[in-house]
This record gives structure tokens, C-alpha cells and sequence, in this order.
């Protein structure tokens, strides 16, 4: 789930940014684009250099439900948010959700799963970060298509909240 979720929340906001940047009208300013499309890499990176020490401390499992927590927030927060600035809070806050569950799945899968198929299960995980991000381009084509049945183009709002899943990670086993 966190390759799947990573992917995803990786790539969809390129679909978005058209729309984003007309609704927040910053299309004539470079600096606020960039921001926008940088806030959540600066949040992954905020998360990957946090989330060994951290899981170090509370552990594996804990640390990948609090990236499913941030990946749902951030989902909900950036389709619900009219101000630029809180936006891109939102967007740091996915980011960060994205750092951890990219330190963390992969050694988390390697623990967890019995020797014999380790190597499949860390592969399987590149693969979920893979469909990831073919949803969120997918998404992306559905966000750009007006024909799309009952939409449309250009709403761009909410169709974040669909990757979110702190449900699921209740029911993972510890790593010890």
C-alpha cells in the first residue's frame, strides 16, 4: 500500500496543475509554481531523513499508519483548502507521508516477509510504486477529459481523497 499510495501521490498533481494554477491564480508567476509543485518533494524529503531514526524509536508499523494518516489528511486538506499558502501545506504534508513510506515500506517488507521470497515482496513493492503512478496519469487523463461521464473538465478538487488507506495498516504485523 505505501508504493501504491507513494506513486500515486508522487505523480497526480501534474494532472492538477493546469487547474490549480488558474483557481489560485498564480499562472503568470513561476516562483508560486514552483513552490506548488515542489512543496511535497520538500515534505518527502523532510520524511525520508526523519522516518529511520523515528522508526527506530516506535517502529515500523506504526510509522507506516502515520503515513497513511498524513497521505489521507493531505488528500482531503489539498481538495478542501481556497488559500494558496494552506495548499501547499497540505502538499508538504503528503510529501512527508511519501518520505516515510519510501524509507520505510521496502525495509519493512523485507522484514516481515520469510526469506524465500524476500526479494519478490521488495519487488512487488517497485511494482505497486509503478501502478501508482499509472493510476495518478490515469486520474490525470479522466481530470483533462470532458467527457468524462457526470464531470467536468477541470475539477480537479477532491480527486485526491480516493488515496488514503490508515484503515489497512491496522492489520499489518509487527517487524519487531
Amino acid at each position: 500500500m505505501g508504493g501504491l499510495l507513494f506513486g500515486y501521490d508522487w505523480v497526480v498533481i501534474g494532472g492538477a496543475k493546469p487547474f490549480y494554477e488558474l483557481y489560485f491564480g498564480i499562472g503568470n508567476s513561476p516562483l508560486l509554481q514552483g513552490i506548488a509543485m515542489s512543496s511535497a518533494l520538500v515534505g518527502c524529503l523532510v520524511g525520508a531523513m526523519v522516518a529511520g531514526a523515528a522508526a527506530d524509536k516506535y517502529g515500523r508499523k506504526p510509522l507506516l499508519t502515520t503515513a497513511a494518516v498524513l497521505f489521507t489528511v493531505s488528500a482531503i486538506a489539498t481538495g478542501l483548502f481556497n488559500d494558496f499558502t494552506l495548499f501547499n501545506i497540505a502538499r508538504f504534508i503528503g510529501g512527508m507521508g511519501i518520505g516515510v513510506a519510501s524509507a520505510l515500506s521496502p525495509m519493512y517488507i523485507a522484514e516481515v516477509s520469510p526469506t524465500n521470497i524476500r526479494g519478490r515482496m521488495v519487488s512487488l513493492n517497485q511494482m505497486a510504486i509503478v501502478l501508482g503512478i499509472l493510476a495518478a496519469q490515469i486520474v490525470n487523463l479522466l481530470l483533462a477529459t470532458p467527457a468524462w461521464p457526470r464531470r467536468r473538465r477541470g475539477t480537479w478538487r477532491g480527486d485526491g481523497a480516493g488515496c488514503s488507506g490508515p484503515r489497512r495498516c491496522q492489520r499489518l504485523p509487527s517487524s519487531g
